[in-house]
């Protein structure tokens, strides 16, 4: 009998086991859980994380799954809906060039929870991690993320339903046939607006939080025997058909077996804003720091943006060199740029109420073009390429190219530099010397006894 898609990437991943996966991937996957869990520790602290954490407190009677930052546990999906949205907050959580989405705060959040509930070892709760990621990023990939953008759906939202569906699964204990009927189940469960962009609000947070809790609730409904669809991904009225118009079925699967898994193939953000943005922060601050600009000597910016992100980033031009709260700012390319020119970073303390009014910013954004690029676009979305140009009052014209943006596996952050950024981010919640002693206790906790370090 010939398997759907489905049901061959729910084969694929039961047959996942932790002592069998290379050493990289062990080490990359406990890295995705280390910066997950500091980006929602200070997402925390959002106003946009107060409404789910106050919902899973009423939910909270007999959980034993924890909430980030808050100090008390709820039922699991209850959890990873609280969680999924804090750890969305403040954009600075891992993502994906070719599926364009973010996997962590899918996987993790609906992993953690029933790896609470169901006192599973360390070593399961990261196979399911490793798991949800290949499924999420696998069904983000034959999306085909642009067309998906163009019909208005944010990948991370559809793709993130069957990604935690699947760690969801395996920490339920689930068999193939439950499997495949918790990604059915899934896939009436996808969702993910990007109306958002129209006005600020937070409804990208909640994509990502949906996504961790219907994962959780479409893995316990198919453990008590609710069926769905076998093809829910690739069939005809499928996820496939209904997010995108140019999907490619095809990307679901390996090309070789030499292939990498996809947690390797995950980026860490350095930067607090949309992922499209990263290549032309990374271009300004390498003008900055070269050539010793001051905003004062900038006549005109033009940033080469790729099509596929030119609707979240850079059009309509008038609005993104408006941008009027700071959720309008992580999407907004003329804003990042002028960021990084006046104050040269562009980390979560720099999206700020004060960098939104400052004057300066403001009127580089006036002065800020958007051009999409054919050569830029060729490469996309296997590379995110990136190009600024500085007009000085002075006649200079500056350039600077990037191919591979800070923080993607071509480009990658040190392990110091990831712990320094989860030390920094949990400082709000916990001491510098409590970070550094959980930081080490998570790169390592496949040799511990339980999760409970992810407790916090």
């Amino acid at each position: 009998m010939t398997l759907s898609a489905t049901q061959r990437l729910a084969a694929f991943c039961l047959d996942l086991r932790w002592d069998k996966l290379p050493s990289a991937v062990q080490e990359r996957t406990k890295e995705l859980v280390l910066d997950l869990t500091g980006v929602a520790l200070r997402g925390s602290l959002e106003e946009s994380s107060r409404p789910g954490i106050e919902l899973a407190r009423e939910m909270a009677g007999g959980g034993r799954a924890i909430v980030w930052g808050a100090g008390f546990r709820a039922p699991a999906p209850w959890a990873a809906l609280a969680n999924g949205t804090m750890a969305h907050a403040i954009e600075m959580d891992d993502v994906t060039t070719e599926s364009s989405l973010h996997p962590g705060v899918a996987v993790v959040p609906a992993a953690l929870s029933l790896a609470q509930e169901n006192d599973a070892p360390p070593t399961r709760f990261l196979e399911a991690v490793v798991a949800g990621y290949e499924v999420m990023m696998r069904v983000g990939n034959a999306l085909n993320p642009a067309s998906a953008y163009a019909r208005g759906f944010h990948p991370t939202g559809v793709a993130g339903a069957f990604g935690a569906a699947t760690a969801a699964s395996l920490l339920l204990g689930l068999d193939i046939a439950q499997t495949v009927s918790a990604l059915g189940i899934a896939g009436t469960m996808a969702a993910g607006s990007l109306e958002y962009l129209s006005d600020g609000s937070w409804t990208k947070r909640l994509n990502a939080g949906w996504a961790a809790h219907a994962g959780v609730v479409a893995a316990s409904l198919a453990r008590t025997g609710f069926t769905g669809p076998a093809s829910a991904i690739e069939g005809p009225l499928g996820a496939l058909h209904a997010f995108s118009d140019d999907p490619d079925p095809d990307r679901l699967f390996f090309d070789d077996p030499g292939q990498q898994f996809q947690v390797e193939r995950v980026s860490i953000k350095p930067y607090a804003c949309c992922r499209y943005n990263h290549g032309l922060i990374d271009c300004v601050l390498a003008l900055r720091n070269q050539h010793r600009i001051a905003s004062e000597d900038v006549e005109r910016i033009r940033l080469g943006v790729l099509t596929g992100g030119a609707l979240l980033v850079a059009e309509p031009i008038e609005r993104k060199r408006d941008p009027r709260n700071l959720v309008e700012a992580q999407f907004s390319a003329p804003f990042g740029s002028a960021l990084a020119l006046v104050r040269g970073s562009a980390g979560y303390r720099d999206f700020t109420p004060a960098n939104l009014e400052d004057e300066t910013i403001r009127n580089l954004m006036t002065r800020t073009d958007c051009v999409r690029d054919p050569a830029l676009d060729a490469r996309y979305p296997q590379e995110w390429p990136a190009w600024v140009e500085l007009r000085l009052r002075d006649g200079q014209l500056l350039r600077s190219e990037i191919r591979h943006a800070s923080g993607e596996p071509e480009n990658p952050v040190s392990r110091a530099a990831l712990i320094e950024k989860f030390v920094d981010l949990a400082g709000g919640s916990i001491p510098r010397a409590r970070a550094l002693e959980v930081a080490d206790h998570i790169l390592r906790m496949d040799d511990l006894a339980d999760v409970e370090v992810l407790a916090l």
